[in-house]
């Protein structure tokens, strides 16, 4: 097995401090990764890396130090990047255990550096803010008040305020004026814990809105600890079709480009940005920071769909190379503009495009992420599979390598879910499985199957094949599926469950959450790489 270069935490945390470009992963899944890592390090998991790699780590020469727990997951990554082209890749010494050794700081739960964030503007700004329960009575006396959710809006279907909007953070200031033209109109801001509802009342607060303005303290989880009811299915969003007032965007337009200027957010046009994309010495991240239905019907070619408030919640994820370029663009002066005055903020090189016009968005449809030529395997169609499934004799059995909560939602009757992670001997997933004949590998659309077949065929020593179009082609042929998790082969470790999904959580993980969300000023001061600063 080749060695790769090793990095100390000295060597990263220098990096970090010098801004100079590094991308510090977590290549576990998603639950452990949560559970402890360094600030800065991005979960990368090694599961997914061939569908991840060229668009999170777009240059093949950055940077790269890889970390995990024991597991051996760091070097497996790291020869798959090696041979994905990447020529910059080392480990961390002792990998976590490692930084826990050296005295380097830790942090639990995800998108940390953004949360931690949040909790450093409230302290700074004092953002203001209102109980659950003064919000409740503002609503149940019909006082002249309107509640922004400030989520993604599927968040906001599965939870939200009675009577809330949904307006994602980066529609906040773009928005706001038309939704409460009455400057006497109370505007409170909701996410489902704290970030999102301190940074968008914050975003108000800065861009001058005239309204009174506060954060609703501890956003859902505190409404749901108050005894208060969340409504769940609401539609209720801002109308994208609006006409927006002439003085009232005029108004939005000059105050986020003040504050974009007030942050050092820099300035740059459609072809100096496809410059920096070319770059072979820094990194260049492109973002469309408008909604998702509008960077689909169309949006600048090179430009990945990054609606502002979650670029800012979850920066890590959507641009692992700390110290790299960030190009954010938009149609309307405003979104763009409050998404970099914040991420500028975050101490991240960020600029915004000016002098776009519509002629220059001719491409459509969802981001398509690059990504490696699969191995070949051999295939089968839906027919197929399902004569096999039928004949007891054949010793079928499916291996279903989507996410858990899509298997669980739905699979083929007898699939079993399996993590590509474990896919090695170390691990027993596939040991524990009745007697198979043959292995049929399948996820919701193929993307991640195919790199996952061959590695089942050399840990089995099986006939491997892969289902044509995957689980989705098995539905579309009208064949049944089942649902729930009896068919488990290894642990729901891919996703980390938040305390504030869905409205049954205890109370106690709930303040537990809260508990940890106050303490993260103090984490960064102890860590000392952030480089935040507040305007």
């Amino acid at each position: 097995m080749k060695s790769y270069p090793v990095r100390s935490d000295e060597d990263v945390r220098a990096a970090l401090l010098a801004k100079r470009e590094i991308a510090l992963l977590d290549v576990r899944e998603e639950d452990p990764h949560a559970q402890c890592h360094p600030l800065f390090a991005a979960n990368f998991p090694l599961s997914k890396i061939e569908l991840e790699a060229y668009t999170r780590l777009p240059r093949r020469d950055v940077p790269i130090v890889l970390l995990d727990a024991g597991e051996g997951f760091a070097q497996r990554a790291a020869a798959r990047l090696d041979a994905l082209g990447y020529t910059d890749v080392a480990l961390l010494a002792g990998g976590l255990q490692g930084w826990i050794d050296a005295g380097g700081e830790v942090f639990r739960d995800v998108n940390v550096p953004s949360k931690a964030f949040g909790e450093f503007v409230e302290t700074q700004r004092h953002t203001p803010s209102l109980s659950a329960e003064t919000v409740d009575a503002l609503l149940k006396n019909n006082d002249d008040v309107v509640v922004l959710d400030a989520r993604r809006f599927d968040e906001y279907q599965t939870m939200n305020i009675p009577g809330s909007i949904s307006v994602p953070g980066a529609e906040l200031v773009l928005r706001a004026r038309t939704l409460a033209p009455n400057p006497t109109t109370r505007v409170i801001v909701n996410c489902a814990g704290r970030t999102r509802s301190i940074i968008g009342a914050q975003s108000l607060v800065n861009a001058g809105l005239p309204n009174p303005v506060a954060a609703l303290r501890n956003g859902t989880i505190g409404w749901t600890l108050a005894g208060q009811t969340l409504q769940r299915g609401s539609d209720r969003t801002f109308d994208p079709h609006a006409a927006h007032d002439a003085a009232n965007l005029d108004a939005s337009r000059h105050a986020a480009l003040a504050l974009a200027q007030r942050a050092g957010v820099g300035r740059t046009s459609l072809e100096e940005a496809a410059r920096w994309a070319t770059d072979t010495t820094r990194t260049t991240y492109r973002f469309d920071v408008r909604t998702p239905a509008e960077y689909e019907q169309a949006h600048v070619p090179g430009f990945q769909g990054a609606p502002g408030g979650q670029l800012v919640q979850e920066t890590e994820m959507f641009a692992p190379v700390r110290g790299a370029r960030v190009v954010l663009v938009d149609d309307d002066g405003v979104r763009a503009n409050m998404t970099a005055s914040w991420l500028a903020q975050m101490n991240v090189e960020v600029y915004v495009v000016d002098g776009a016009s519509s002629a220059d968005s001719t491409a459509s449809g969802a981001w398509q992420a690059s990504k490696p030529t699969a191995p070949t395997t051999p295939s089968l169609s839906a027919d197929e599979l399902a004569a096999l499934l039928a004949d007891t004799k054949s010793q079928t059995i499916v291996l279903d390598f989507t996410s858990s909560a899509n298997h669980v939602k739905g699979h083929i009757p007898g699939a079993r879910w399996a993590l590509r992670s474990r896919l090695t001997s170390d691990f027993d997933d596939l040991r524990n499985l009745p007697d198979a004949k043959r292995y049929v590998v399948t996820c919701a659309t193929n993307a991640l199957a195919p790199f996952a077949a061959p590695e089942v065929a050399a840990l089995t020593g099986k006939p491997v094949h892969l289902l044509e179009g995957g689980t989705s082609a098995w539905i579309r042929a009208g064949f049944a599926v089942e649902t729930g998790d009896a068919g488990l082969a290894s642990p729901r470790i891919d996703r980390y469950r938040r305390p504030y999904e869905g409205t049954d959580n205890a109370r106690e993980a709930m303040n537990a959450y809260l508990e940890w969300e106050y303490g993260l000023v103090a984490q960064l001061e102890r860590d000392g790489t952030h480089g935040f600063f507040v305007i």
